[in-house]
């Protein structure tokens, strides 16, 4: 069994980068864990950044679902100022060797929103971190994932490595996208990825729909 952990920095990132991709992981029996940096309460001016936490972490966990998802972390850093520091690069490496991935899925380097930057940058530090036998700050054994695999959100990836056709979930993956209602009411993030997927899957020739993925670090493919 594949052990699979996604890194999101806000609710619904996870869906639009990979949904499909992890809804194929649990139908292939596949253990997946969603971790969201941050709960997204700074993605609308119609709520309290409190009221609006509560809605999408009600939302994720209504999408993850659907997708035959249960196990899901809300680590609650700050939405809109994840930052590069010791507290949340511990608390990402205890995450990592206590559940052992073998394949981990984490936004691009180059996407234009800072919290998928820097949320990139955290969790290939955490990697690095979780398999030194010198990290003492974690008590939990050294852990080296297999497989990193960096998806694409806000800003297309322009150098694709890896494809994986996910066009029997891209149904499930619409579906588990529109429970995140407070951001799709602003901006049609599922249009945007039925064409961005669709896209993917012309240009690379895998399948009807596809998402695209640049390998950061591989152990073989990622089933």
């Amino acid at each position: 069994m594949v052990n699979v952990l996604v890194f999101a920095p806000h609710p619904d990132d996870d869906i639009i980068g990979c949904g499909g991709s992890m809804a194929k992981h649990v139908q292939n029996g596949n253990k997946v864990q969603i971790v969201y940096l941050t709960s997204g309460e700074a993605g609308s001016l119609k709520y309290t950044k409190a009221e609006l936490a509560g809605i999408r972490e009600n939302e994720a966990r209504n999408g993850a679902a659907l997708m035959g998802i249960s196990d899901l972390t809300f680590l609650g850093i700050p939405d809109g100022f994840i930052a590069y520091n010791q507290e949340n690069l511990i608390s990402l490496v205890n995450i990592i060797r206590s559940q052992k991935p073998t394949v981990i899925y984490i936004p691009h380097a180059e996407d234009a929103v800072c919290d998928h930057q820097v949320s990139c940058r955290l969790v290939m530090e955490a990697c690095h971190k979780a398999a030194g036998p010198w990290f003492q700050d974690s008590l939990a054994e050294p852990w080296s994932t297999s497989t990193i695999l960096a998806y694409e959100v806000w800003t297309p990836l322009q150098q694709v490595s890896y494809a994986e056709d996910i066009s029997s979930f891209m149904h499930t993956k619409l579906e588990a996208l529109r429970c995140h209602q407070s951001q799709l009411e602003m901006i049609r993030y599922d249009d945007a990825i039925y064409g961005l997927n669709r896209y993917r899957g012309i240009l690379t020739g895998k399948g009807q729909f596809c998402e695209v993925f640049k390998v950061i670090r591989t152990g073989g493919p990622p089933w």
